[in-house]
C-alpha cells in the first residue's frame, strides 16, 4: 500500500542531517523531538521504577507497567521484559514512556522496560547482558510483581528487538528460563545489510541504510566476519527449542526482510512464528501514534497476537 500520507508529509519536512553532528548531539535531539510524535499520554493503572543488579554489579533500572484498570489485587498477569530501539545507542527509559503505556493496555500485559546501557560506551555483550539479567529478576521476582513465571514473554523494537531475540538464544544455551514468547517488532537480526529492503529503502523512509551500518559498528566494533549469533541472532546455527515467536515488520523499512526471514527460520526449525507486514509504516512507528492515527496499527495487532498468545 502507499506510504502513509501523515508519514510522508513528515518525512519531506525533515531537514538533511548534520554531517558534523556528534553521538551527544543525536542523543539530545532525539530525546528532545520523538517525544512531540507521541501524542498525549496513555493512563495505565501504576508506574513503577525498580533497581535490578546487573551480572557484572552494575545497578540498572526497570520500569514496570501495568495496564489501566489492572487491580492491586488482580491474579498474576501476562508479563513482557522489554527493550527499547535506538541502534543499541540511543533511546532512554524516559522516551519509551508512553509508548511502553501503550503497549500495556494494548496487550493487557505489565510491561517491564530496561534501561539498558548504551554503546559505544558499553558496546557488545553488555546491553545484552544487562537485559538479559532484568529477564533473569523479572522470573526470580515474579509473586513481587504480581506476575505469572510460566507467562513472560520478551520484546523490542528494533535493537530492543535485537536483544529480545538474542536472550532467547542466551536463556536456550544457558538453560535459563522458559521464556514464553517473543514479540518483535520491526528486529534488527541480521548485520550484513544486504536483503533487498536494504537496497530498496536505503535512504528516504526514515532509518536509512548508513544509519544503520552505524548502529551496528557502534554495538560491535571491529568484530567483522566473527559476529557472534548472540550479537547478530540471524547468524545462529540452528533457532532450534526457542520461544514461540511474534514478528511484526514495517513496510517501507530497511529491516523489512530480515525479520521476515527470521519468521521463516523459526518456523523451520519447528519454532511457531507469525509474522505481519504493517502496510504504510516506517521503521520507529512505534513512536508515531501522535503523528498519524495508523500508527496504532503496531499496537492493536502486536497486544492482540501475543495478548492471545500470553492468555491462561
Amino acid at each position: 500500500m502507499p506510504l502513509d500520507p501523515h508519514i510522508a508529509t513528515f518525512l519531506a519536512a525533515q531537514p538533511a542531517a548534520a554531517a558534523d553532528a556528534s553521538l551527544d548531539d543525536i542523543r539530545r535531539a532525539t530525546e528532545l523531538n520523538l517525544p512531540m510524535l507521541h501524542g498525549p499520554v496513555q493512563p495505565v493503572a501504576r508506574v513503577e521504577t525498580f533497581t535490578v543488579t546487573a551480572s557484572d554489579g552494575h545497578p540498572l533500572r526497570v520500569r514496570a507497567y501495568w495496564p489501566a484498570d489492572t487491580p492491586r489485587a488482580a491474579a498474576p498477569q501476562p508479563a513482557i521484559v522489554f527493550a527499547h530501539g535506538g541502534g543499541w545507542c540511543l533511546c532512554s527509559l524516559e522516551l519509551y514512556d508512553n509508548p511502553c503505556r501503550a503497549l500495556a493496555n494494548a496487550s493487557r500485559c505489565v510491561v517491564l522496560s530496561v534501561d539498558y546501557r548504551l554503546a559505544p560506551e558499553h558496546p557488545y555483550p553488555v546491553p545484552l547482558e544487562d537485559f538479559y539479567s532484568a529477564v533473569l529478576w523479572a522470573f526470580a521476582h515474579a509473586s513481587q510483581l504480581g506476575i505469572d513465571p510460566a507467562r513472560i514473554a520478551v520484546g523490542g523494537d528494533s535493537a530492543g528487538g535485537n536483544l529480545a531475540a538474542a536472550a532467547c538464544l542466551l536463556a536456550r544455551d544457558r538453560n535459563g528460563p522458559a521464556i514464553a514468547h517473543q514479540l518483535l517488532l520491526y528486529p534488527a537480526l541480521d548485520d550484513t545489510l544486504t536483503t533487498a529492503s536494504y537496497a530498496t529503502y536505503a535512504d528516504g523512509y526514515y532509518l536509512t541504510r548508513d544509519v544503520m551500518a552505524f548502529c551496528w559498528d557502534t554495538y560491535l566494533p571491529g568484530t567483522g566476519d566473527g559476529r557472534p549469533a548472540w550479537a547478530a541472532p540471524m547468524r545462529a546455527t540452528t533457532l532450534e527449542r526457542l520461544p514461540p515467536a511474534t514478528i511484526l515488520v514495517c513496510e517501507y523499512d530497511p529491516l523489512r526482510d530480515e525479520g521476515e526471514a527470521y519468521a521463516r527460520r523459526l518456523r523451520d526449525a519447528a519454532v511457531p512464528a507469525h509474522d505481519e507486514r504493517l502496510g504504510g509504516m516506517v521503521h520507529g512507528c512505534i513512536h508515531m501514534l501522535g503523528l498519524t492515527p495508523a500508527a496504532a496499527s503496531l499496537f492493536t495487532r502486536s497486544g492482540a497476537l501475543i495478548g492471545a498468545a500470553l492468555s491462561a
